[in-house]
């Protein structure tokens, strides 16, 4: 999740505030001659700092909207800096993987920018009224709508309590199907509604936040991405290339931690072997042991950064 910048010179209008700049920086150590692949561009705030570095760089993204933006504020690196509209899961489908060059360096920025956060019609805010549609791009399989008209009570209540992390997922399971046998759901403001009517409203947080998270996680498959993203990035880096991630919650978090975790552990030892074995999934070195978190001065400055991790490793040569 991003805040809005000015693009150098004034000449675009604000799309965001790139998160961690200075630590995705130094841990990514891009330079002239090197290949990065920036997976989540959006407005092109990371990408822009590592192309300053005289390094090449890829940058993904799902959305047209952040693209043509990002090729605008880019367009002073010329033919060091290039994009692939598609989801960031799918990097060897991009012709410069598919053409056999291996990255020194890939970037995963998850979440939502705020510039999609910020626009109603997107669909992702509850406290702005547009469509139930929550498509990070075109190329989603399913809206909001979808999701909240047409699914069983039992699979909304599951989604909202294993991605959303929603104790009273079926307290509001149970009123979003009330609510649509009466009229189908086609406003965000509407579902956001009868979530609070549900649950009531307690503290300072949005009592259908967690819902809204849960959500646009399935619409857009986020988690299943960033598992297929984890296992493509051991054949895209080459040896000595480094795995920069930062998350935004606790799923995707767990999930890149144990990831790492696993594949930098040599040796694997299990109650019952008489000894420990070879890890044969062993490809990364951690160069930060725990999660880099955002200063106190970043956090002051951009309120949303305050949940941001950046996690960092490299690709070991194959044995």
């Amino acid at each position: 999740m991003e805040a809005p910048e000015q693009a150098a010179g004034g000449e675009l209008p604000h799309y965001h505030l790139s998160v961690l700049p200075d630590e995705v920086n130094e841990w990514m150590a891009a330079g002239p001659g090197k290949f990065i692949i920036d997976g989540t561009l959006g407005g092109g705030g990371h990408s822009g700092a590592l192309l300053a570095t005289g390094a090449r760089v890829l940058g993904i993204d799902r959305d047209p909207e952040a693209l043509a933006y990002a090729r605008k504020r880019l367009a002073q690196y010329g033919d060091r800096f290039s994009t692939w509209e598609g989801n960031f899961a799918d990097f060897e489908e991009t012709p410069e993987v598919r053409g056999g060059e291996q990255a020194d360096g890939l970037l995963l920025d998850l979440g939502v920018s705020s510039h999609q956060l910020d626009a109603a019609g997107r669909g992702f805010s509850f406290m702005r009224e547009g469509p139930l549609d929550m498509r990070m791009g075109p190329s989603s399989p399913r809206t909001a709508a979808e999701i909240v008209n047409t699914w069983p009570e039992a699979e909304i209540s599951k989604l909202l309590f294993e991605y959303g992390e929603e104790p009273k997922a079926r307290r509001i399971a149970a009123a979003i199907v009330e609510h649509r046998a009466r009229r189908p759901f086609d406003t965000t403001t509407a579902l956001a509604t009868c979530i609070e009517k549900a649950i009531g409203r307690h503290g300072k947080t949005h009592p259908a936040t967690r819902a809204f998270q849960a959500i646009r996680m399935a619409v857009n498959e986020e988690l299943e991405s960033l598992a297929k993203a984890l296992e493509a990035s051991t054949r895209v880096l080459k040896p000595g290339g480094r795995l920069l991630i930062i998350t935004f919650h606790s799923l995707e978090d767990r999930m890149v931690k144990r990831f790492l975790r696993y594949r930098s552990t040599a040796w694997l030892d299990e109650p019952g072997w008489p000894d420990p074995r070879p890890n044969p999934d062993y490809q990364f070195r951690l160069l930060v042991r725990k999660a880099v978190a955002p200063t106190t001065k970043e956090i002051s400055q951009n309120p949303r950064a305050r949940s941001a991790k950046l996690r960092v490793a490299e690709l070991l040569a194959p044995t």
